[in-house]
């Protein structure tokens, strides 16, 4: 846990965008770009959390000639329970990660990546601008997990970073599984060729009991930068706030449903009611937000952690024909009557996602989801900075928000906390 990072993720911003397009332009592509036939592919996951570990075995699941040949996490016992659990799945013996591959600490991704030629990004959301830079730049496939980033640098950060991708052929995958269910894809596919007509609203929940509590108490840590980074998820920081880590899901559908259009406005409110305690962060439990585009239509976002009440994850779409409910993969008239429903197969998203990611390094054909997960993800990031603020804020204002949560370096010791954001005080920038 000794390892620290010479400069912040700020210096890294300010230095690292010209640096690495220039560098595109002429760094020898890795051999892996187009791996063919049984070539054998060294997986890389950084960050061996629950989601990091379920998409390691999906990766692996995904073609036989792959194995996972090196892992990275910020702490070692959850690198080592990750590995254990990986281990105990049917791809278990492809999980060949020796102790010279096991990297520990805030750099350790960098290891990871010089050793691997596709590389899993599953850290909290902070941290993903500045590994997929890293990745990328060395000429690696990455799978990057939602949202990519916290803020307007990391997002611009990002959006970079995908342009170099393109020109290096590399395939740069979402976590944003529902793009990859084949019902929401014919859903989508309808609504896109006008079988409701032209949208006119949108409206989505994602209302739940929360996530997991804090995983260990201040008393159990050495320093608040390792007590904030075990319970990664209730600081702003290192989530985005959970409307941004969470509720992306169905923002991100709402603008695969405006064909990627971005708002031209946002407004939100928000803040904390039952979730107030000290040990939950400085982050809200909910969040009402509502997007404009230019045509008019508006979009109505609501998310909250409330335990104890009703739970609604659900999206809808209203047409000028009818409407579409979006997790049914169903039309329905004015009437009532359903005008259409999916009746193909089912599957799961999560692993036709690295299906068709290892497929297209296989072919050569590279997949890059890079626009949509910015959008998507600054789309949350947009709202909760319109919440915490109170403040009505155009598309531009959030896009070139100079707002840069990253702490003044990584270390392990005592950092300062932000207050959690009110209303009318707290100021945009």
């Amino acid at each position: 846990m000794s390892d620290q990072i010479n400069s912040s993720r700020r210096d890294f911003l300010k230095t690292g965008t010209t640096a690495a397009l220039a560098a595109g332009l002429t760094t020898q592509l890795n051999s892996a770009v187009h791996a063919q036939g049984t070539d054998k592919l060294k997986v890389g996951l950084v960050g061996v959390g629950g989601r990091g570990s379920g998409a390691a075995v999906q990766a692996l699941t995904a073609d036989q000639h792959t194995e996972l040949h090196a892992v990275a996490d910020a702490f070692e016992d959850r690198l080592e329970a990750g590995l254990a659990n990986m281990k105990a799945t049917p791809v278990g013996d492809r999980v060949n990660v020796d102790a010279d591959h096991k990297f520990v600490g805030f750099d350790a991704y960098k290891k990871v990546i010089e050793s691997c030629d596709v590389v899993l990004l599953a850290t909290p959301p902070h941290f993903r601008p500045m590994q997929l830079r890293a990745a990328v730049e060395a000429g690696k496939h990455v799978f990057v997990e939602k949202p990519v980033g916290v803020d307007g640098p990391g997002i611009r950060s990002v959006l970079e970073t995908c342009k170099l991708a393109e020109e290096k052929g590399l395939s740069i995958v979402s976590g944003l599984c529902w793009r990859y269910h084949p019902g929401m894809r014919a859903t989508f596919e309808q609504i896109h060729e006008g079988t409701a007509g032209e949208i006119t609203a949108l409206q989505c929940s994602y209302n739940s009991g929360g996530v997991w509590d804090p995983r260990a108490t201040r008393e159990e840590c050495s320093s608040e930068m390792e007590y904030q980074m075990r319970n990664w998820y209730y600081y702003a920081w290192l989530s985005g706030d959970f409307n941004t880590e969470q509720h992306v899901h169905s923002l991100d559908k709402m603008a695969w449903a405006m064909l990627d259009e971005t708002p031209k406005s946002v407004s939100g409110t928000g803040g904390r009611i039952q979730r107030t305690d000290p040990k939950y962060g400085n982050i809200y439990d909910h969040f009402n937000v509502v997007y404009e585009y230019e045509s008019g239509v508006k979009a109505f976002a609501r998310c909250r952690h409330f335990s104890g009440s009703t739970n609604d994850v659900s999206d809808h779409i209203f047409c000028t024909k009818g409407r579409v409910d979006v997790f049914k993969h169903r039309i329905y008239d004015w009437n009532g009557e359903i005008v259409w429903k999916y009746k193909g197969p089912s599957g799961n998203m999560y692993q036709i996602e690295h299906d068709e990611f290892f497929a297209s390094i296989r072919d050569g054909k590279p997949i890059n989801n890079g626009h949509y997960m910015s959008m998507s993800s600054m789309m949350a990031i947009a709202g909760r900075m319109s919440a915490y603020t109170g403040k009505q804020l155009s598309w531009e204002d959030c896009m070139n928000s100079t707002l840069d949560l990253s702490p003044e370096s990584y270390e392990w010791g005592d950092i300062p906390t932000r207050p959690v954001s009110i209303p009318g005080q707290t100021q945009f920038s």
